[in-house]
């Protein structure tokens, strides 16, 4: 199943050191979520809801979690654009990265600026994300992972993959899957829950040899620093 989400966490725990930028952006995506769907109820908003999840998940505090939905219920009008840029690092390496912005034009230049600057090529809609799979991800602690494919299957689950590691169950579902799988297992009494997100995992990897995995985690990380880029998706095997 493309990536496994050992690497996929590792990944995240690392980049959670810059906890303020992490708020930060979390609080867009929070915030975004409530206007877009009209409510700052997460019960009458199943948006929010998931992103309130995410967030706590995440080990965001509630204050930011509340501040963005203050924010939210008042008069602001300010304007978010989902935006997705593709790209090539060195040696077959590939990246995708997601965007929420309230101004496309700066968000164009500097994400062709990380690139361009880190030995990238950003590259037209299309060119790399074919190489990716849109998949529903829900990992929580486990290690029957037969167990939990056959209850889903039973449920009328679309499920890709359940996979078990290091003392945690990976379900991968069809994305549009995901929120029923989600409660699904809570029906099931699982509580908790340590991922439940969309992620694009990549057909096929690649391993850098030292020399290229420096210059690419130089981009990986330019790309992660950057105020308006959410997430991030690559092919690159021992990059975590």
């Amino acid at each position: 199943m493309g990536r496994k989400w050992a690497n996929i966490v590792a990944k995240k725990t690392a980049k959670d050191g810059a906890t303020s930028a992490k708020n930060a952006k979390f609080g867009v995506e929070l915030y975004v979520a409530a206007k877009r769907g009209g409510s700052t109820d997460p019960e009458a908003n199943s948006t929010l809801k998931f992103t309130i999840e995410k967030a706590k998940q995440a080990q965001v505090p509630k204050h930011v979690i509340d501040n963005a939905l203050k924010k939210a219920e008042g008069k602001s009008d300010e304007t978010f654009t989902d935006g997705r840029y593709e790209g090539f690092g060195p040696n077959g390496s590939m990246v995708v990265c997601e965007t929420l912005t309230p101004n496309v034009n700066r968000t164009i230049a500097d994400i062709r600026t990380i690139f361009h600057k880190n030995g990238g090529n950003i590259a037209g809609e299309g060119a790399v994300s074919y190489m990716f799979e849109n998949t529903g991800v829900i990992v929580f602690e486990g290690d029957d992972s037969d167990s939990i494919l056959e209850m889903l299957l039973d449920g009328d689950i679309d499920v890709r993959d359940v996979t078990s590691e290091d003392g945690y169950i990976q379900v991968y579902t069809n994305p549009t899957d995901l929120h029923k799988a989600l409660d699904f297992l809570k029906e099931k009494g699982i509580a908790e829950f340590e991922e439940t997100d969309l992620e694009l995992i990549p057909q096929s990897e690649v391993e850098l040899s030292q020399e290229d995995l420096e210059t690419f985690r130089g981009l990986i990380d330019a790309l992660e620093d950057n105020e308006d880029v959410q997430k991030t998706y690559h092919n690159v095997s021992n990059l975590d």
